[in-house]
């Protein structure tokens, strides 16, 4: 099990392979999102020098950052940093707050689940009816083959939080 990697009160470790695996699909997000910022800094100069942008640059920044989104969230789970609001749970024990975390993991893999399975139909349908970008004519679901196994490693990453705030409130440990 990795050290957590956070600032969050109540974090759980996770294995290894998660967390390492969760952090590269951050980083290809984050490449995304550097190639949309070289990019919309290249348009602007062209617009700018020569009159004219890249064409469909909002179309590569729109599918940019979906992508660069939902890379994200698994490695924001992993390490905690979605927002908690502990107003009322500062005082709490640390057992009753991993029950808490619990509860709230529970809730987000549900959601996360539903999101994935009605992506997975939605991307299935954006490949059969060929639906493509306006200006650059790019097929849509070539987005989905990197948004939905992110995706899905959100469902894992939530499921292995969840399961090790279930182990520390039963433990009733504080810190992993």
């Amino acid at each position: 099990m990795d050290e957590p990697l956070t600032e969050h009160a109540h974090p759980v470790p996770l294995p290894g392979w998660l967390t390492a695996l969760c952090r590269a699909v951050a980083g290809l997000g984050g490449l995304a999102l550097l190639a949309m910022m070289l990019m919309t800094v290249v348009s602007v100069a062209k617009r700018t020098i020569l009159g004219a942008p890249i064409p469909g640059d909002f179309e590569l920044v729109e599918i940019g950052s979906a992508v660069a989104i939902f890379c994200f969230l698994p490695w924001c789970q992993a390490t905690g940093g979605n927002v908690v609001v502990d107003f009322f749970t500062q005082k709490a024990s640390a057992q009753t707050n991993h029950l808490l975390e619990a509860v709230g993991d529970l809730l987000y893999l549900l959601i996360a689940a539903l999101l994935l399975w009605r992506m997975i139909h939605g991307g299935l349908e954006m490949r059969q009816y060929g639906e493509q970008s306006m200006v650059l004519r790019i097929p849509v679901w070539w987005s989905f083959v990197i948004v939905l196994p992110a995706m899905g490693l959100l469902v894992a990453t939530t499921a292995a939080t969840m399961i090790g705030h279930l182990r520390m409130a039963r433990a009733g440990k504080a810190r992993a």
